[in-house]
């Protein structure tokens, strides 16, 4: 199938121009994002991210403690990535800045920004990328790591020293399911997210040493609402895997939640299982996994720089159309 096929195939889910009004057009890509090193997710800069939820099992209830990836630390590395190919590729200079945005690049009208007194920008850009926190399938005390190290020194005898507590890290093969979705988003945005999401290898604090992630695309899929929620697929994953124990019980869900490593492959299908399962009573329709595969091969340098291109324009126009209505419109009310 070509790619004008599958754009055409997923046109339920896009708009061939941007709106101002929302109009239920979405796209969903369906990730497993892997840890491939240690990594830092942490609110006070210290204790990694964690809840506390439940599973229902065939005989009960079992809690247990998920490593969160909140959402800010999904879209924070995802913008830095995006300004930077946009950069690179259009060469068009933007800012993760709140107030200094470019606001009519393809990343800031795609992603949003804030108004800008500076600039005289008299509207702000909601986000229409959706990202949501995600969870880890197995629980937090096997996932985390505590380290100390001893202050620095050079003398060869020294006497003791306090050890110095480093923030928890989060252990290589961590896996979190979760869904990106497109709200209204043109098939050019499309390959722009797509392609973030394919070169973005980093996530967390202190990106520049640690916190190597591959994100693996399971599945895009179309249609006219948001589908299952990042927390529901990793609960589900887990009862699945339980599932290949035996019976759906506590004893065997915990041999899951406790256990040192999980099949990535295994878990690749039963996250796409878990959320094609799902859709079945939501309007959300699935892109074929081949056409999947042919749209994630397309993702290219020379292939997002056209998409961007073709953006750019459709961007500027967009935003200085309804900026300066919304000038015009508080100039009118001033007058009056």
């Amino acid at each position: 199938m070509s790619i004008e096929d599958i754009k055409k195939r997923l046109s339920q889910g896009l708009v061939e121009n941007l709106i101002n009004e929302p109009s239920a057009h979405y796209i969903h890509i369906l990730l497993l994002r892997e840890l491939q090193s240690s990594a830092i997710f942490t609110t006070n800069g210290q204790d990694a991210d964690i809840t506390t939820v439940g599973i229902s099992v065939e005989d009960g209830l079992v809690d247990y403690s998920p490593v969160m990836m909140f959402k800010r630390k999904q879209t924070g590395s995802d913008r830095r990535k995006g300004k930077e190919l946009q950069r690179n590729l259009i060469n068009v200079q933007d800012t993760m800045n709140v107030n200094e945005m470019t606001q009519d690049s393809p990343e800031s009208m795609l992603y949003g920004s804030a108004a800008s007194a500076a600039r005289d920008e008299a509207i702000s850009v909601t986000s229409r990328v959706m990202y949501d926190t995600a969870y880890s399938i197995r629980d937090s005390s096997v996932l985390i790591e505590e380290k100390f190290q001893n202050a620095p020194g050079d003398g060869f005898a020294k006497g003791a020293t306090t050890a110095i507590r480093e923030p928890d890290f989060i252990m290589p093969g961590t896996l979190f399911p979760c869904v990106v979705t497109l709200r209204d988003a043109t098939f050019e945005e499309l390959i722009f997210v797509l392609g973030v999401t394919k070169m973005n290898k980093r996530y967390g604090a202190a990106t520049s040493r640690i916190g190597r992630m591959e994100n693996h695309i399971l599945g895009i899929y179309y249609g006219l609402e948001e589908g299952p929620a990042n927390l529901f697929l990793s609960q589900e994953v887990a009862r699945r895997l339980a599932a290949f124990n035996g019976p759906t019980t506590s004893e065997n869900l915990n041999k899951v939640l406790y256990s040192p490593v999980l099949d990535i492959e295994k878990v690749k299908s039963l996250v796409k299982k878990s959320f094609d399962d799902e859709i079945q009573k939501l309007n959300i329709e699935p892109l074929g996994d081949d056409e999947v595969a042919e749209l994630v091969e397309h993702i290219t340098a020379e292939t997002m720089k056209e998409a961007l291109e073709v953006q750019k324009d459709k961007a500027s126009a967009f935003f200085q159309s309804v900026n300066g209505e919304t000038k015009s419109r508080k100039k009118g009310s001033r007058g009056a």
